[in-house]
């Protein structure tokens, strides 16, 4: 054969064998990054019996649901600035909410730029609500609002389906709910078609542990807002379902934090820190599986990061997930969950920190004080408008009067027992029988803090940051610091950080 005959062929033959190498390959997946705001697991797939949410149940049980999972922060924007920045807030410097000009105190590397480093086109749906909004540079944003009235859910699902096909780069979309925040609307415009009565309902939330009719209708429509959330993401499925884009797409659920009821949102117990959380992929991870291991969403970014074939930075605290659910034997498993918690706004300064294991979970309340928050609930102002109030306290037994004590003056412990206790009824930290469990769960809490750079371990530290909260709320006692005429700034990133290590 004529050498330059078998040389040309040889060349196709190569051409061709890496041809098939290259459809064999698999493109990067999609990744839809659902969040929901101010709810528990309070689905049908979870145990709810009163919520209707088909879509929900269908999309957890087609992957893993995670039984375990917890926030690092039960307020809005500390949270998110977990999932962008994969830092717990007292490092990344989102100690409270964006609307109250609390900030991150330096340029941390964040989860679109990561992803758009590696060839992703990346997009938001919903509020970012961390500062500085520029360290979160989506290529697209739409509905920038945080869309509390509940108004035209139908523009999630076309606004992703447009996203989701303006390009053939593998994209990554952020789809941010308002459902369930307050108000707890029973039905707007129409949804949800499937409506929780009060009638339907025999108690308020079990965490709350006092019944009224007026906690009931509350409970009731809170279940309306995870009826109308299901809803909104069967419309966001259904839409994108359309594009043909699914099949390579992994989708991950999870709240934002739990329900703004008594003894959740804005607190450490169970209620404000526990989530829904579940991972579906097909053909890569395996459909009704459920997991009980302890997941932190510090781990997102990692599980992301992962996903997409991107490795994780030293720097930050969190593992990948995926391990977990693909049945890889790599999973880093972790034997406790940790929370922070400063207040949000400088009026509801409460500094905490919590960490939780399998069976046993410790809260360590930093200063002495009485709880903001509970004023709040209790007179039901604004968003707080589903707390238990003063007159319902008295309906409350024995357990639950103690119960709303702790939570109302807490001592500078708390000690649960998950097992025998989920309720967080009876605070343990004095009782001699448990000693041994509180010393390791403090020395564990110490030694977390340490890890992480915690500010708040410092007590000087700590003192100047109750000062400077404490002067501002003498100084603007109507908020009016939050206003866009007002020149101010927080002094807090320049003490807190001084010494900081972190890139």
């Amino acid at each position: 054969m004529n050498p330059l005959l078998l040389g040309l062929s040889c060349l196709l033959a190569l051409g061709a064998c890496n041809s098939q190498v290259q459809k064999k390959e698999s493109p990067k997946p999609n990744i839809l990054l659902i969040i929901s705001e101010d709810n528990g697991p309070d689905l049908g797939c979870y145990g709810n019996k009163s919520v209707h949410t088909p879509v929900l149940d269908s999309l957890v049980n087609s992957g893993v649901k995670f039984e375990n999972a917890f926030v690092t922060y039960s307020v809005c924007s500390p949270s998110r600035s977990t999932i962008f920045t994969g830092l717990y807030p007292h490092q990344n410097g989102q100690i409270g909410l964006a609307t109250h000009k609390y900030r991150m105190h330096q340029d941390f590397k964040t989860l679109p730029v990561y992803l758009k480093e590696e060839g992703y086109r990346t997009g938001c749906l919903g509020k970012i609500h961390v500062n500085p909004e520029s360290a979160i540079p989506f290529d697209y944003w739409g509905i920038r609002s945080a869309n509390f009235a509940k108004k035209k859910l139908f523009r999630y699902a076309q606004y992703a389906k447009k996203f989701a096909t303006e390009s053939d780069e593998p994209f990554f979309l952020m789809v941010n709910f308002p459902d369930a925040h307050f108000p707890v609307q029973k039905q707007v415009e129409g949804l949800p078609t499937t409506v929780v009565e009060q009638s339907d309902i025999e108690s308020s939330l079990p965490y709350v542990g006092i019944t009224s009719d007026r906690l009931k209708e509350y409970t009731a429509n809170y279940y309306n807002c995870m009826n109308r959330l299901d809803e909104s993401v069967g419309m966001l499925m259904d839409s994108l379902r359309t594009t043909g884009k699914l099949d390579n797409t992994i989708i991950i659920y999870m709240g934002d934090h739990g329900a703004q009821f008594s003894r959740g949102k804005c607190s450490n117990y169970e209620g404000a820190l526990k989530v829904p959380l579940a991972v579906s992929w097909p053909n890569k991870v395996k459909a009704g599986q459920v997991k009980s291991e302890l997941i932190s969403s510090i781990d997102l970014l990692p599980s992301i990061l992962d996903a997409a074939g991107i490795s994780k930075p030293d720097s930050l605290p969190g593992v990948s997930y995926l391990p977990l659910c693909t049945g890889n034997k790599s999973y880093e498993k972790r034997n406790y969950v940790f929370a922070d918690g400063e207040g949000s706004a400088p009026f509801f300064f409460f500094p905490r920190r919590s960490a939780r294991g399998k069976r046993f979970k410790l809260i360590h309340n930093l200063v002495r004080r009485e709880n903001p928050h509970v004023k709040f609930y209790q007179a039901q102002q604004g968003h707080f408008a589903g707390g238990t109030s003063l007159a319902e306290m008295v309906l409350a037994d024995s357990l639950w009067t103690k119960t709303y004590q702790t939570w109302t003056l807490p001592p500078v412990y708390e000690l649960y027992d998950l097992e025998n206790d989920p309720l967080e009824t009876t605070n343990l930290s004095l009782n001699p029988d448990f000693k041994d469990e509180l010393v390791l769960l403090q020395r564990t809490l110490e030694k977390w803090q340490i890890k992480t750079a915690d500010p708040l371990k410092d007590p000087l530290k700590l003192k100047q940051l109750t000062q400077e909260m404490d002067s501002v709320v003498k100084l603007y006692p109507n908020h009016e610091y939050r206003k866009k005429t007002v020149d101010f700034e927080w002094e807090y990133p320049n003490y807190l950080y001084k010494k900081t290590n972190l890139k």
